[in-house]
């Protein structure tokens, strides 16, 4: 397979266009990004920079596309065809599309091929064999009335994704949103929006009619923008920043209230407690919970809390398992940890270790950029001991760096687990039934894993609670933001 991997990684990727309407466009104005790839700071390729005019013309192709019907009335066997056709094509392609977006965001190829094709088609394969299986009721009404409730797609969806895992994020949201009917208009992130650009030729490949699927690629301030304050789009879904998030929901409420849902990332805590079964399995799985991908993942375990009689041994552990975890070019399969997303992403990582460092944390290993030499941007995976008022402690780096905290009970670390704003993913090491079950209750997060980290399948909602957002990506509750409910009241 590496043979395939480097032959890849050196093929030309010509100029990319907008996709409306079932063809490729230049931008209305002409405007390109410059696609650089992290892997060595040098140029890719060009996007289209979207604006304003380019984005109404991608929803006025969606409702377009919806109020004509051949896909939000086509038969759901028709629906399910198409989606698991979809599934097909991003398997038959998989390696072209992992390598592509690892050129374009970084993340080691070992992780990108499972994480990106392979969860994708998974996504279109489960949403597939849902869409005829999700649908209206009966209500219990008096003898002389008939109560139904209908499920009806929404009608236009917009969906901005971020640099992290473009395809397997975009595939939770497309999937859905078109096995309920919906046409979309997607916005990658412009610092990786490749892989999905080929998912839409792949989607047209398909037969998905024409303008169901739109892309527009550009800047957040622009492009993110005009879809947040058009007044077509029903529904907008998202995952990044919740600066973004909080601009998100200001333009709907100044445009037509279209629902927002949003998943804006964590602080999650992983506890370990003295008497986890398996110490060194925890470090293991604690160590590769932050550092994969450079610890950018939203849910990744950045705050390690550790019971104070075990807290030295185990920082040890997970600290020697960090300095020996490789990192470089992320298109080496032997690679465990790939690049930085991009050169601002890693002056923000290696900023927030100088300021720990600071404010008087201790540095186990790490803290510094390697590999300037290649011209890309790697750091090296970062442990530090902090104590809860410290900012590596509250605020989401998004980067290699993992923050240590002790504790000397349950109380205390629930206390400090519940500390920050954030409410996205968690973690409980113990042998104690009765604990686990307390703090999986207590916890203040989406997901709670127990003598784990990152576990997880289509089959099971993943969504936050306080200021990680609202709503949910995956499983069948994924497709409640797709449905409106219609109730008809019919007297009989």
């Amino acid at each position: 397979m590496q043979d395939k991997i480097d032959q890849l990684r050196s093929g030309a990727v010509s100029p990319q266009s907008l996709f409306i309407g079932g063809e490729w466009r230049a931008p209305s104005s002409g405007a390109t990004m410059d696609v650089i790839s992290p892997i060595d700071g040098t140029k890719l390729t060009t996007i289209g920079d979207a604006g304003a005019a380019d984005v109404d013309l991608a929803v006025r192709a969606a409702r377009a596309a919806f109020e004509k019907g051949t896909w939000s009335k086509a038969a759901p066997a028709e629906r399910k065809r198409i989606l698991f056709r979809i599934a097909e094509l991003i398997e038959r392609d998989a390696l072209e599309l992992a390598v592509l977006g690892v050129r374009d965001n970084g993340t080691e190829i070992s992780m990108a091929l499972k994480a990106e094709p392979g969860s994708a088609a998974a996504t279109f394969r489960y949403y597939a064999e849902a869409l005829d299986k999700v649908y209206g009721e009966i209500a219990p009404t008096p003898e002389s009335v008939l109560g139904l409730i209908h499920r009806e797609p929404v009608g236009v969806v917009a969906a901005i994704v971020p640099w992290n895992f473009p395809m397997m994020i975009g595939a939770w949201k497309i999937a859905p949103a078109l096995a309920a009917g919906n046409s979309i208009v997607l916005k990658p992130a412009e610092g990786a929006s490749l892989s999905l650009l080929k998912l839409a030729a792949l989607c047209a490949e398909a037969g998905l009619p024409e303008g169901v699927l739109n892309v527009v690629t550009g800047r957040g301030t622009v492009t993110g923008e005009a879809i947040g304050l058009h007044g077509d789009i029903d529904v907008l879904a998202f995952t990044g920043s919740g600066l973004v998030g909080r601009w998100l929901l200001e333009y709907s409420a100044r445009s037509n209230l279209k629902r927002v849902y949003l998943e804006l990332g964590g602080k999650s805590p992983n506890i370990v407690f003295a008497d986890a079964p398996d110490l060194e399995q925890a470090a293991k799985v604690s160590a590769y919970g932050i550092f994969r991908n450079s610890g950018q993942v939203c849910v990744a375990g950045s705050r390690l809390l550790v019971e104070r009689s075990i807290h030295e041994e185990f920082s040890e552990r997970v600290s020697a398992i960090a300095a020996k975890i490789k990192v470089g070019d992320p298109l080496l399969l032997t690679t465990e940890s790939g690049a930085i997303s991009s050169e601002i992403q890693l002056k923000k990582d290696l900023g927030f270790a100088d300021e720990a460092l600071a404010q008087g944390a201790r540095l186990r290993t790490g803290g510094e950029r390697i590999l300037e030499e290649t011209g890309g941007f790697y750091m090296r995976p970062t442990v530090f001991d902090v104590t809860p008022e410290m900012t590596l402690a509250k605020e989401e780096v998004f980067g290699p760096i993992l923050s240590i905290i002790p504790f000397d009970d349950e109380v205390e670390a629930l206390r400090i687990a519940n500390a920050t704003p954030y409410g996205l993913a968690s973690a409980v090491w113990t042998a104690n039934l009765s604990r686990a079950h307390r703090l999986v209750r207590d916890i203040k997060a989406g997901v709670v894993h127990v003598n784990t980290y990152g576990g997880a399948d289509n089959t099971v909602p993943l969504g936050g609670v306080r200021q990680s957002g609202n709503g949910y990506d995956k499983s069948l509750h994924a497709m409640d933001k797709y449905h409106n409910l219609k109730t008809a009241w019919i007297q009989l």
